[in-house]
């Protein structure tokens, strides 16, 4: 692979994989669980915390390691080639390819508000629909299967940024350069007009009030909050401790994908430096901008809304119109025209965010055929532009099929309890690579080791704890994806070793 992505371009691969759609939407989740301007704040810096002690960790990884893979590397090394490959088969069969596709028909669906045909329920070719089935907490089902013009954009937009990647890193780093730095003004933008001509007394009054007693409403350690268990389940009543750790099923998908530049460590220039820098640069600055961003949201709307309130003031963030609260702060402030204005916003980072997974994703299914455990083909390089070409190829066609059959959002809700997993394994590799390659060159070692990585796995074991007590419909089902992996590893496996040649021809 060609070393061409600079320290720019390693951090905006970080940065631009990160910032999705989310940070404009799961506010109006964690606002209606918490309750609580306090907690809702709260929340964020919980996310913050945690990921910034594992991009730390992973820098030492990263540095010991540079190469095609990342994330699937360090679990090989560290923990065997059954852990690596567990993540490998998860990465391609739910986790990037679910994102790619539900980001990229979000594109689709935003695209809509300046182009009114193109929408989820206008059918192009309906399958079918698959009815909802309740097995035990989880409720399985309920997607519709078929072309919409909604997701036919998305498919364009996954076909389109895979062929762009093929043209070389270059290319695909320019359009990930252009967008990132795009979204992160257009962020910038929301921050700076929350706290200016944003803010208004209501919602001031609303979420602080005199003294901050609005802020600390609900926060304190014998308050109680409603959470269900389970689809369809009991509604119980938990301390803040719990609460906090149920809503990071949001703010920490939201905030996750900052190991997407592990992957393409091979085509990074001075690696052992540039991915660790890229990694605490990158998570900084996205993790400020959504701590500022949530608080801007405040300033300009009540926590606390009416799911039938007529105003956009009179909904808050817990009932922003489709749970779009970036949307509804624009409104706020400009009217109509601040929902045009955050749709466009969302189009650019919406589209810089499928082109830095798609770029990274292919990286591991290379380094996965190379080991023996996926398809040869998937680790040839094009003999002239240096890129995993049937990677991106084989990829696409998975997300694209996703998009079709509409499964990408529960798929994404079932495999952020296995996230969190494999990141806690690949931190406990941390420890295991101290112990078995002590000698090993380590040109950044992780900051504040062994006591910060120790916290982490603390803190996100559990969360993962809390999900599998409370939010059972998150964690057995990305679980039995996991699992199902194993068997797939024996096939594997258990093929004859081939010679995989280095190049493929289109």
């Amino acid at each position: 692979m060609v070393q061409s992505l600079g320290l720019f371009s390693s951090t905006a691969i970080v940065v631009g994989s990160m910032i999705g759609s989310g940070i404009f939407l799961v506010d109006a989740e964690i606002g209606r669980t918490t309750d609580s301007p306090a907690l809702f704040l709260c929340a964020w810096v919980i996310t913050a915390i945690m990921t910034m002690i594992c991009a730390l960790s992973y820098g030492e990884l990263a540095a010991m390691m540079p190469k095609a893979g990342g994330q699937y590397v360090y679990l090989r090394e560290s923990l065997g080639p059954l852990c690596g490959f567990l993540y490998g088969w998860t990465l391609f069969l739910v986790i990037q390819t679910g994102t790619i596709a539900a980001v990229a028909v979000g594109f689709g669906k935003f695209l809509g508000v300046f182009f009114p045909s193109i929408s989820s329920t206008h059918w192009l070719w309906h399958i079918a629909h698959v009815p909802v089935v309740q097995v035990g907490p989880m409720a399985l089902g309920g997607m519709e299967i078929g072309v919409s013009t909604a997701n036919l954009v998305g498919i364009i937009v996954v076909c389109l940024l895979a062929l762009v990647n093929m043209f070389g890193v270059g290319l695909g780093s320019l359009v990930q350069n252009v967008f990132t730095t795009a979204k992160g003004l257009s962020l910038a933008v929301l921050i700076v007009l929350g706290f200016t001509i944003g803010s208004n007394g209501t919602a001031w009054a609303a979420n602080f009030g005199p003294g901050l007693s609005a802020f600390w409403r609900n926060a304190g350690w014998h308050d109680l909050h409603p959470v269900q268990v389970g689809a369809g389940g009991p509604t119980v009543l938990v301390n803040l401790l719990i609460v906090l750790a149920v809503v990071q099923v949001g703010s920490l998908f939201s905030a996750d994908a900052w190991n997407n530049i592990t992957f393409t460590a091979g085509e990074v220039k001075n690696p052992k430096r540039n991915i660790p820098l890229s990694l605490v640069l990158g998570t900084g600055f996205v993790l400020t901008v959504f701590l500022l961003a949530s608080v801007a949201y405040l300033l300009v709307l009540p926590l606390h809304g009416d799911p039938h309130g007529g105003t956009v003031l009179a909904r808050g963030i817990q009932y922003a119109a489709e749970d779009r609260v970036g949307t509804a702060t624009l409104e706020q402030i400009f009217g109509a025209a601040g929902a045009s204005l955050m749709a466009g916003a969302i189009l650019i980072s919406t589209f810089g965010c499928v082109n830095g997974m798609t770029m990274a994703g292919a990286r591991v299914y290379y380094a996965m055929s190379h080991d023996g455990l996926f398809f040869k083909a998937v680790g040839k390089l094009h003999p002239k532009y240096k890129t995993p070409v049937a990677g991106l190829m084989v990829q696409a066609g998975w997300a694209a099929l996703l998009c079709v059959s509409g499964s990408y959002g529960q798929l994404l809700d079932y495999i952020v309890f296995a996230v969190l997993l494999f990141y806690i394994l690949t931190i406990v590799g941390l420890f295991v690579l101290r112990v078995k390659k002590p000698n090993e060159p380590r040109p950044y070692k992780a900051l504040g080791y062994p006591f910060l990585p120790a916290l982490y796995i603390a803190m996100a074991a559990w969360i993962c704890v809390v999900l599998l007590r409370y939010k059972p419909q998150y964690t057995w089902p990305g679980l039995i994806i996991v699992l199902l992996g194993i068997p797939v590893y024996l096939f594997w496996s258990r093929r004859p070793a081939g010679h995989v040649s280095s190049e493929i021809n289109l």
